[in-house]
């Protein structure tokens, strides 16, 4: 999306009324910290160009600060005792910290325990993405950081769930059925690892098989890649197109080729399903809208507004008159 069209949907949302939804504003800086939004994509425009895997990373980073406690920074905060988010197993290959603390960085030097490290991450996932030439969206701005970050806590969509785990797992949040179709296509950049798809390609129940959901050539392919002792290796999730974000993710999972079971379970399901398959025909018509619509709706998940929380000063740690 470019940045005229990010202008015109700035303006749209405004106009729908979605600027104020749940205590957040789309000009909430305005008066405080206006170049608030300019200064982090500024950030994170230098950290992506060098290192375009970091968009990746970056989206993958907001999605678990929202899915645990709720879009609150909680997932940037470091705990001595390792027992914060961040220090949780599905949290250990999270990347793009210093993206996010660089940006916090240059705004406290320009406007001071003002723009909250929640809503840092938030503008630098959707920056990240626009980076590399994908979409954009406006970021509702206004949250508030958590003082609390649990390594017990940490409950994400796993990657290998079915569909009604996932389902589930979205609606607890407030996210619909489409939301979790659409958000799963930010696999179209993702790179995961042989070690996460070991046993589907080798023992999925237990007899030395393959997860039969799976396109047998793309097993075949899998296993070349992946020998069966090789945990480390890295795999692209969308073969072949992992540094484009588009919709050809859908393309994959259509040809039963997606590398999670929570990818190749969205076909099991006829409303998820049914989105894939318009995708496919229309060649991601609707994709880039529908993935900008999704991420403000994730971005809305349990946050903190108005006196709750606070706004840190660092990113990783509390302040020091917190208490937790």
């Amino acid at each position: 999306m470019t940045i005229k069209n990010l202008l015109v949907l700035v303006v749209l949302m405004s106009v729908l009324g979605v600027s104020v939804s749940q205590n957040l504003d789309l000009n909430f800086y305005k008066n405080r910290c206006p170049d608030a939004e300019a200064i982090v994509r500024r950030i994170t425009d230098q950290y992506v160009s060098h290192q375009p895997s970091l968009a990746a990373a970056l989206l993958r980073l907001h999605f678990h600060d929202c899915f645990v406690r709720g879009c609150d920074g909680s997932v940037l905060l470091k705990s001595p005792n390792k027992d914060a988010e961040r220090d949780a197993l599905p949290s250990l290959s999270l990347r793009g910290y210093q993206v996010v603390d660089a940006a916090k960085t240059a705004l406290e030097k320009k406007c001071p325990g003002v723009v909250s490290c929640a809503d840092v991450l938030a503008l630098v996932a959707r920056d990240a993405v626009l980076a590399i030439n994908g979409p954009g969206w406006a970021v509702p701005l206004g949250r508030r950081d958590g003082r609390i970050s649990r390594k017990s806590e940490v409950s994400l969509p796993s990657p290998f769930a079915g569909i009604a785990a996932l389902k589930q797992n979205f609606s607890d949040k407030g996210l619909t059925s489409k939301d979790l179709v659409v958000l799963s296509a930010g696999h179209t950049i993702g790179i995961s690892n042989c070690g996460l798809i070991n046993r589907r390609i080798y023992n999925f129940t237990g007899k030395g098989d393959f997860d039969t959901s799976m396109k047998p050539s793309y097993v075949r392919e899998l296993k070349r890649r992946c020998k069966p002792t090789d945990f480390t290796s890295s795999i692209e999730m969308d073969p072949g197109n992992v540094k484009t974000f588009d919709s050809n993710y859908f393309n994959v999972v259509a040809q039963r080729k997606g590398l999670f079971s929570s990818d190749s379970a969205l076909l099991d399901d006829p409303e998820t399903k049914s989105y894939i398959d318009t995708q496919v025909a229309t060649a991601g018509s609707s994709f880039n809208e529908d993935f900008s619509e999704s991420m403000v709706n994730l971005g809305f998940v349990e946050i903190l507004t108005g006196n709750k929380g606070e706004i840190r000063k660092r990113c990783s740690s509390v302040n020091k008159d917190s208490s937790v």
